[in-house]
């Protein structure tokens, strides 16, 4: 799936099952197969945590189409008490950390989906 942000281009992994949401990023790295995952939820509060991921992610809540809150290179945990990284929306795009600052997308930020 493709997602376009400003003039820039991700494709991305849609997660619609809870098993998949609830994984994530868990263990995963960038392999240039992908650049993200983009999960569908229900609109509303959401938190993330890091727990067990391999690298810094930027967590992007997304409300219909507008970035809603940006969460900036959030750091992977290995213990069980894992900060909660929060936004509101129906969506969240994870991508690696300093994407959001390399390309300046920001809070505000309209998403087009392919």
């Amino acid at each position: 799936m493709e997602v376009h942000i400003n003039d820039n281009l991700f494709n991305v992994i849609p997660l619609l099952s809870s098993k998949d949401i609830q994984k994530g990023m868990m263990g995963k790295k960038f392999d240039g197969s992908f650049d993200g995952m983009l999960f569908f939820m229900k609109k509303g509060p959401q938190g993330f945590w890091m727990k067990n991921c391999i690298i810094p992610l930027d967590i992007i809540f997304i409300d219909g189409n507008r970035i809603s809150s940006i969460q900036h290179s959030c750091e992977p945990c290995k213990t069980e008490k894992c900060q909660t990284y929060d936004g509101f929306g129906d969506l969240v795009l994870e991508l690696q950390g300093g994407t959001c600052k390399k390309y300046d997308i920001s809070e505000g930020d309209k998403l087009i989906f392919n």
